[in-house]
């Protein structure tokens, strides 16, 4: 399992289009994706809804959770294409 935080840099926040493109991200993969926005619930991170709902603005950070059975190699992945589309890189 992986736990990272991360800090939205995009002056929009984390907005429809991005919350989307993370979505089609996160669901190549076959671990769990999570977010979670200060202490809140966590949201299913394969869920535009449940993304969206989190109300996520610039500056705001996230907790991002990636979970696999025994796949740290596909964790490792998800990390790298999830951060960089949740940072705007």
């Amino acid at each position: 399992m992986i736990l990272e935080r991360i800090v939205i840099r995009n002056e929009l926040g984390l907005h429809a289009r991005p919350a989307a493109e993370f979505v089609k991200a996160a669901s190549r993969f076959k671990c769990t994706v999570q977010l979670a926005k200060d202490d809140e619930e966590w949201v299913n991170g394969k869920s535009v809804l449940g993304i969206l709902t989190l109300a996520v603005e610039s500056g705001d950070s996230l907790l991002l959770k990636i979970e696999s059975k025994g796949d740290a190699q596909e964790e490792q992945r998800a990390l790298g294409i999830l951060t960089a589309i949740l940072q705007g890189t």
